[in-house]
């Protein structure tokens, strides 16, 4: 899979987020604040997954299409394998 300039940017707001939570820590700012920005990186990196599933599941199906196969039912399951993994 290619993995396109979108994704790869918000990978990179993501290290920008972790980065700046070992900033906080390292200024020891409020736990409060820390958690709620923990919590943000963590949804940014779930998103980030279901993006990925989804993108690598479309071109599965494409590439099984134009192929002729008929197992889109394993790919579609094997895509919900890796979302159900990924939590």
């Amino acid at each position: 899979m290619e993995y396109n300039d979108q994704i790869k940017n918000r990978v990179k707001r993501i290290e920008g987020q972790l980065r700046g939570i070992l900033k906080m820590m390292e200024e020891n700012k409020d736990c409060k604040e820390v958690i709620t920005q923990l919590s943000a990186s963590r949804t940014a990196i779930d998103r980030a997954i279901g993006v990925i599933v989804s993108s690598n599941l479309v071109d599965c199906v494409k590439k099984a299409n134009d192929q002729g196969e008929q197992n889109m039912e394993d790919l579609v399951k094997e895509a919900v394998n890796l979302l159900v993994r990924s939590r």
